[in-house]
């Protein structure tokens, strides 16, 4: 399993993140974690509670188990529960993670603004929290926050749209071709502080173009409140493009690309496209973009059918998200690289971002199977292994 496959990847990533002790108290200092320069206990007593949204994403199984298994080989015993994408199931099952007697707790949330009263509970039992890819928003108790560079995803998506169009070359330079072309937006759940980003990051570099019409919505729906999937849903992405056909394109015009900002709704749009007779001859089937490298979406790229997608390395995240984690217990503070770019609301959160890579077909072989994220075997059959 690819979840497992940590080896020399982790000893690199351990190594590339220093930690960094901050002078004075600040967030975290306090809590179930020692105070910073005091004493700490053991790792084999400190319980670290792993909150995961959901298990209908591979990516999501991969960075929880991931997360656990960097922190059992420190020690650390490690409570990991997944919450089905229901909020009221997470809200429970972080409340037991702190009855329990968390030290730390590590939260990727289905809502970012649903766990007020636990995030509440956590700070008065002096438990830090770090808020794991998905910022959680309007509250004080967040501690830290690992994330890849969510801007730059959106930006780095619209800029393979325009290369997918030939609008751009990979190298950012022009390319040959002129459109106008026809493209659709996709976003992802509006409750996902992460799906504000990359659409706002895309649309810094489609909106100029979308202005001069060299980029033609034809359906008019340009905003994240129209463009948004709600629990980033492949069925509720499928049946969209499905709607977005029915409606915009019925008179016989196509549509040239189709900005999608995860893989799992990539695959749903090219599902209601395919039906929709794409991919025919004389009917090439749209750019299709897409993010989290996901296995199935990486076969339909080698395959020539999706066009590209983001590849977010959750090893490394799950590795910083370790990193944050063994500083708070140790008694120090994590270091962050970024202390201006993440408000939630009543905060900025201190964060550690990490870089991002744009895949193509020819990209697979360097950037998936070379840094063994999957196996040529895997990217053949579209399954995990």
């Amino acid at each position: 399993m690819r979840f497992s496959r940590l080896g020399s990847v982790a000893a690199a990533g351990v190594l590339a993140f220093a930690l960094a002790a901050c002078s004075g108290g600040g967030a975290g200092s306090g809590g179930g974690a020692p105070e910073a320069g005091g004493a700490t206990q053991a790792p084999e007593d400190l319980l670290v509670g792993v909150s995961m949204p959901t298990q209908t994403s591979e990516r999501w199984i991969a960075d929880g188990n991931s997360v656990k298994e960097q922190l059992e080989a420190a020690g650390y015993k490690v409570e990991l529960q997944y919450a089905n994408d229901d909020i009221p199931t997470q809200s429970q099952q972080v409340d037991q993670m702190i009855t329990q007697g968390a030290d730390l707790l590590v939260i990727a949330a289905i809502d970012g603004t649903a766990l007020s009263s636990q995030l509440q509970a956590a700070k008065d039992s002096n438990i830090p929290v770090i808020s794991y890819d998905r910022l959680i928003r309007d509250s004080p108790n967040v501690d830290f926050y690992v994330t890849f560079d969510n801007f730059q995803v959106g930006v780095a998506q619209a800029d393979a749209l325009l290369t997918g169009l030939g609008l751009k070359n990979k190298d950012g330079s022009a390319g040959t071709a002129t459109g106008p072309f026809n493209i659709e937006l996709f976003a992802g759940s509006l409750d996902d502080n992460n799906a504000f980003f990359f659409f706002n990051g895309a649309m810094s570099v489609l909106q100029p173009l979308i202005d001069s019409g060299q980029l033609v919505v034809k359906s008019g729906q340009t905003s994240i409140e129209q463009a948004a999937i709600l629990r980033w849903q492949q069925e509720t992405a499928q049946k969209r493009m499905e709607d977005l056909l029915t409606g915009a394109y019925n008179d016989g015009s196509k549509v040239n690309g189709v900005l999608s900002p995860y893989d799992g709704l990539s695959r749903g749009i090219i599902t209601a496209l395919q039906n929709a007779g794409y991919g025919g001859a004389g009917n090439p089937i749209p750019v299709v973009t897409g993010q989290d490298a996901e296995i199935a979406s990486v076969k339909l790229i080698n395959d020539g059918v999706q066009s590209s997608t983001i590849f977010k390395d959750t090893r490394l995240l799950a590795e910083q998200a370790v990193v944050a984690a063994k500083a708070y217990l140790g008694g120090t503070q994590p270091e962050a690289n970024d202390t201006e770019t993440y408000d939630n609301g009543v905060k900025v959160v201190p964060s550690y971002l990490l870089p991002i890579v744009t895949v193509y077909k020819d990209d697979i072989q360097k950037e998936l199977i070379d840094s063994e994220y999957w196996t040529a075997e895997e990217v053949a059959s579209g399954q995990a292994g």
